[in-house]
């Protein structure tokens, strides 16, 4: 009796769905085609090579795109959808019981905002509430052109994290 592998399920799924799955890890339609049109994938390296090789730039347009799937630091993300999914848990970290928390990252966000236009974006997977706002309040102080780079780079984080998940179905 043979077994499916992981990539083996990739592979066999319609490319529609499988772009819907991608779009959940990094909601850039470029990215997700690009991963999809490289099938079938070998192993599951393969699978992070090429979303890799699809995602070495993101443009300033990319990264707002991306950025609008994304909750702010500290609020939940609602809908039961993969991506709020995947949100909700990256953030369990942060405890929505402790009200001056709450405040101080509703306060950085809003500053964070009027400072550079976008929402904070953090890899927050196995992050506090606390080291959260600390890396906030850091970043702060950051050229527009430095921090745009900051948050493509940790889009491509939180996008292979997802994408560990959709590989394991």
């Amino acid at each position: 009796m043979s077994t499916t592998t992981e990539t083996d399920r990739l592979n066999g799924l319609p490319r529609a769905e499988l772009v819907q799955q991608l779009l959940a890890c990094l909601d850039v339609p470029r990215w997700a085609a690009d991963i999809a049109d490289r099938r079938p994938f070998a192993d599951v390296d393969a699978v992070y090579q090429a979303a890799d090789a699809a995602a070495p730039e993101l443009t300033p347009e990319e990264i707002d795109g991306a950025l609008a799937a994304h909750p702010r630091i500290g609020e939940r993300a609602t809908g039961e959808n993969t991506s709020a999914k995947f949100s909700r848990n990256e953030q369990s970290g942060v405890d929505g019981g402790d009200a001056e928390l709450a405040r101080a990252l509703r306060e950085g966000n809003e500053a964070y905002e009027q400072r550079f236009g976008r929402v904070y974006l953090v890899c927050a997977a196995g992050r506090s509430g606390a080291e959260l706002l600390e890396i906030l309040h850091s970043r702060l102080d950051n050229e527009p052109g430095a921090e745009l780079r900051i948050v493509a780079d940790e889009l491509r984080k939180i996008a292979r994290l997802r994408l560990a998940k959709v590989i394991e179905g």
